[in-house]
């Protein structure tokens, strides 16, 4: 298992390579020592041999999870020159937030909802997958996380109906994840017309992401049926997706508690 990230290094490189990124290809290239250099200052790391090698070692990820690769072009194909790849790009589009910055897309998520620890912890260790570059693994962590926020907008949904002497729909108690999901689907439909457009919206579009995306993804990593059955950019969607499935079982789970009659 890929030894945990340190978010903070991880980030402050990745920001500093976006802020040296030149905008041509006649200007300033991308070289090695200007940006652990800055990223030493920033953490000031001088005279501090474990946050040098702490920096060197994230420094080293960054190349060996295939987001940068040596070299400016054929005429300087070696170190100190560097470069980002299509991957390092697609990272640094929305670095802030992308799932190649952990901290970042962290921040992002507690910004627009909120997870328990359980479904956190798979979240966790599927992003160390995916900045390692263990992609089936991250699929299967994160398909987890997404099931944990299904089931616990479920028992909301139960507790709910409990308290209301309302008959409880039999398959939304049901053992597999799909039949739960397509149980509160159903439920959910059906009170569709109550809810407000702010909440009826993100239903429609993201519920079926979870089915589509982030659960058949999880799917082709946990029965394989091929050698390579997920891709960085099917798992780089389905991370990118989580946190609007957050937010809307968040808000779900509000209409239930407070609206539900």
């Amino acid at each position: 298992m890929a030894q945990p990230v340190r978010p903070n290094i991880r980030e402050l490189l990745l920001a500093e390579i976006k802020a040296q990124e030149p905008t041509g290809y006649s200007g300033p290239h991308l070289q090695q020592t200007s940006i652990l250099d800055a990223v030493a200052r920033k953490l000031g790391a001088n005279q501090n041999p474990d946050l040098e090698r702490a920096i060197l070692t994230q420094w080293g990820e960054l190349f060996r999870s295939g987001l940068l690769a040596w070299g400016f072009n054929l005429s300087n194909p070696n170190p100190p020159f560097f470069h980002l790849t299509e991957r390092g790009r697609q990272a640094l589009q929305n670095v802030t937030r992308d799932p190649s910055n952990p901290a970042g897309y962290l921040r992002h998520l507690a910004s627009v909802g909120t997870v328990d620890r359980i479904a956190m912890s798979y979240l966790i260790e599927g992003l160390e997958c995916y900045v390692a570059g263990l992609f089936k693994a991250a699929a299967v962590m994160v398909g987890a996380a997404a099931e944990s926020v299904i089931l616990d907008l479920r028992d909301v949904t139960v507790q709910k109906l409990t308290l209301l002497k309302t008959p409880v729909p039999k398959s939304i108690e049901d053992w597999r994840i799909k039949t739960v999901s397509a149980a509160l689907r159903s439920f959910f439909d059906g009170h569709a017309a109550q809810f407000t457009r702010e909440l009826r919206e993100p239903f429609e579009a993201y519920w079926s992401a979870f089915h589509h995306q982030i659960r058949t993804t999880r799917n082709d990593a946990g029965h394989p049926i091929s050698v390579d059955p997920v891709t960085p950019d099917t798992i780089h969607a389905s991370l990118l997706i989580f946190p609007e499935l957050a937010r809307l079982a968040n808000s779900l789970s509000h209409w239930v508690s407070h609206d539900l009659t």
